[in-house]
C-alpha cells in the first residue's frame, strides 16, 4: 500500500468546569507497515470516556463499528499512551492512495439523568455550513451558510413512550390530542385527525421503548419543562441549528445521519410502501418495522446519536421563517422571534427519501400532532 497524505481533524471535546467531557490530546498519526498507528491521551476528570475513530474517503464516511480497529478506542479509561490501530488492508484489500480525513472523537460528554434515567450525549460545538450542501433540496433549505454553535447535549434516543408515561403519571398531564379531537394519520388519500389516537394508542402496535408519537410542539416543551423540574438541569428542544450540526456527524457534508447514498439498517421505514403504497423510501429497503422501531435498533450516527434519521419527526425550538437562512446570524441562530409555525427534522416511519435528508425542513403549528412525530430533548453544556 503506498503511503496516504493523512489529515487529522481532531475533535477536542472539552467542556471546562464539567465531570461530564474528556479531552483527547497530543494526537499522533504514523503509517507502521500496513497499518496505521494512532497514539493520544485521554485528559478529563471522569475515569473513561467513549471513544472513536472516523475516516472519510471522497465523501464516503466510515465510522469505527464500519473498521478493522484494535487497541484503546469504545469505553477507555482516561490516562496517557492511548493506542489504536487501523488494519487497513482488512477494509482496503488492494491498498489506497490518496488523502484521508480522520477524526479521533472522545465521546465522553455522555451522562445519565439521575432521576429521569434519560441519556444525553455531550456535542462538541463548531462552525458548518448548514442547508442544501448538494444542491438538489427545497427552496426553504437555501442559501447555505456558515452557522457556529456552542457545545450542548443531545438527548441519545427520542423521548420513548415508557419515559412519557412517567411524566403523565407524575403530573395528570392530559397531551393536546386527548384534550382534543385525536391524533393526524394518513388515511391513504389525506391526513385527517382520528379523535380515538393518542400518544397511548396511536392505531399501531408501540411499548415502552418505541419512540412517543402523537404528542404536539407545545407536549413536548411541557415535557421538557417537567424533566427540568425533576432533574435541576435546563432541558429544553434542540434548536434547528444544533439539530442539523448533530445529524450531520458534527457538521459534516453528508445528506444522511449515516453518510450518503442508500440505508445500512438504520431508519424505518420502507416496509410502509405495504400499507401507503405513495410512502415510497428506497425500493427494495425493509427494516422490519411496518411503523415505529423501538429507540437503538439501528446503528447510531458518528456521535452516538440513534434515529436522527427517520423513526419520527423530532420537534425544535425555532419559529418557521421560510425567509430565515437569507438573514441567519452566524452565532448560534435560533430562528425568528415569533411566527405561527414551529419547525421539525428528520423524516419519520413514512415519508419520501427526501425527508429523512439532513438537512430538510418541515413546518407546523404548534398544536399540531402527527401518529409519525415525536420529540428528543436537548441541554445547553455552559
Amino acid at each position: 500500500m503506498k503511503r496516504a497524505a493523512i489529515f487529522l481533524l481532531l475533535l477536542l471535546i472539552f467542556f471546562a468546569g464539567s465531570a461530564y467531557a474528556a479531552e483527547v490530546k497530543n494526537v499522533v498519526a504514523k503509517q507502521v507497515g500496513n497499518r496505521i498507528l494512532f497514539e493520544y491521551e485521554l485528559i478529563g476528570d471522569e475515569r473513561e470516556s467513549e471513544v472513536s475513530v472516523t475516516i472519510t474517503i471522497k465523501g464516503q464516511t466510515y465510522p469505527s463499528d464500519k473498521l478493522h480497529l484494535e487497541g484503546d478506542f469504545g469505553k477507555v479509561r482516561t490516562g496517557n499512551g492511548k493506542k489504536i490501530w487501523w488494519n487497513v488492508l482488512q477494509d482496503f484489500p488492494r491498498g489506497y492512495a490518496g488523502d484521508l480525513q480522520w477524526e479521533v472523537v472522545a465521546g465522553g460528554g455522555k451522562f445519565t439523568d439521575s432521576v429521569t434515567g434519560m441519556e444525553f450525549v455531550f456535542i462538541k460545538g463548531g462552525c458548518f455550513e448548514m442547508g442544501d450542501t448538494f444542491g438538489d433540496g427545497d427552496k426553504v433549505e437555501k442559501p447555505v451558510h456558515e452557522v457556529c454553535v456552542d457545545d450542548f447535549y443531545l438527548g441519545k434516543y427520542e423521548v420513548t413512550v415508557g419515559e412519557f408515561r412517567k411524566f403523565v403519571d407524575a403530573t395528570g398531564y392530559s397531551t393536546e390530542a386527548e384534550k382534543g379531537d385525536g391524533c393526524n394519520k394518513w388515511t391513504g388519500k389525506k391526513w385527517e385527525k382520528d379523535r380515538s389516537a393518542s400518544w397511548r394508542s396511536p392505531g399501531f402496535p408501540i411499548n415502552d421503548k418505541h419512540p412517543v408519537v402523537c404528542v404536539s410542539w407545545n407536549d413536548a416543551v411541557a415535557y421538557a419543562r417537567w424533566m427540568e423540574g425533576r432533574g435541576g438541569k435546563a432541558y429544553r428542544l434542540p434548536t434547528e441549528a444544533e439539530w442539523e450540526y448533530a445529524a450531520r456527524d458534527g457538521g459534516k457534508k453528508i445528506k444522511y445521519s449515516w453518510g450518503n447514498g442508500k440505508p445500512s439498517g438504520n431508519i424505518a421505514d420502507e416496509s410502509a410502501k405495504r400499507k401507503f403504497p405513495q410512502f415510497n423510501i428506497w425500493a427494495g429497503y425493509d427494516d422490519g418495522y411496518v411503523y415505529t422501531a423501538p429507540v437503538g435498533s439501528f446503528r447510531p450516527n458518528g456521535l452516538g446519536l440513534y434515529d436522527m434519521t427517520g423513526n419520527v419527526w423530532e420537534c425544535c425550538a425555532d419559529w418557521y421563517d421560510e425567509n430565515y437562512y437569507e438573514k441567519s446570524p452566524k452565532d448560534n441562530p435560533r430562528g425568528p422571534g415569533n411566527g405561527q409555525y414551529r419547525v421539525f427534522r428528520g423524516g419519520s416511519w413514512g415519508g419520501f427519501p427526501r425527508e429523512v435528508g439532513a438537512a430538510h425542513r418541515v413546518w407546523d403549528v404548534p398544536a399540531a400532532r402527527y401518529y409519525c412525530g415525536g420529540v428528543r430533548l436537548g441541554l445547553s453544556a455552559r
